[in-house]
């Protein structure tokens, strides 16, 4: 089993990630920020590996997606609104027991400074493959997008994923990306 946990700031689109990936409403969605409070987890299902990517599980492994609220408010370095002290910790223990983490970045926001400081302890403290996704492409002019993935370039060291999922631009190489990481977690 797979674990995948989404993760970002408030409002950043990961119950909607969850929401397509599942291909239904399991995660509430609204449009304003704090609307998912804790953890949902659910199974995504078998993904399928290609052959020439190498996969100890024979082919196929089963993957679990966690949804988590939004750690940071868009628009201040503090903790999401509606985490205490708490839960926040709780989120921090899902995500770290990830597997595979996928780090959406809102394209109308740009990235936060609070998620920026997560991303590299995860990365380097607790050695976790990130997925960095630039969601909500749709809604800013290309040279929007361009700017934000030098800055993640720049400051993550890492290629981002454009992605928007009203028009799904950006959704196989996600799952692409999902697939080639899969073949090495344990």
């Amino acid at each position: 089993m797979i674990k995948v946990a989404i993760i970002g700031a408030e409002n950043a689109g990961k119950s909607t990630l969850m929401n397509a990936l599942l291909g239904g409403k399991i995660s509430e969605v609204e449009n304003l920020p704090g609307t998912t409070k804790g953890i949902i987890r659910r199974r995504f299902g078998t993904l399928k590996i290609p052959k020439s990517m190498k996969n100890p599980l024979g082919g196929a492994d089963e993957f679990v997606l966690i949804d988590t609220a939004g750690l940071f408010d868009p628009q201040r370095e503090f903790r999401g609104k509606v985490l205490s002290e708490d839960k926040f910790r709780k989120i921090l223990d899902e995500i770290t027991s990830a597997d595979v983490i996928v780090h959406m970045v809102d394209a109308t926001v740009g990235l936060h400074k609070g998620m920026e400081k997560l991303h590299h302890m995860l990365k380097f403290r607790y050695g976790k493959p990130i997925i960095v996704v630039i969601n909500k492409i749709d809604l800013v002019p290309p040279e929007r997008v361009e700017e934000i993935r030098k800055t993640i370039k720049k400051r993550l060291e890492q290629e981002a994923i454009p992605l928007s999922l009203v028009t799904y631009e950006g959704f196989s190489e996600l799952l692409e990306r999902l697939a080639y990481y899969a073949q090495y977690t344990e």
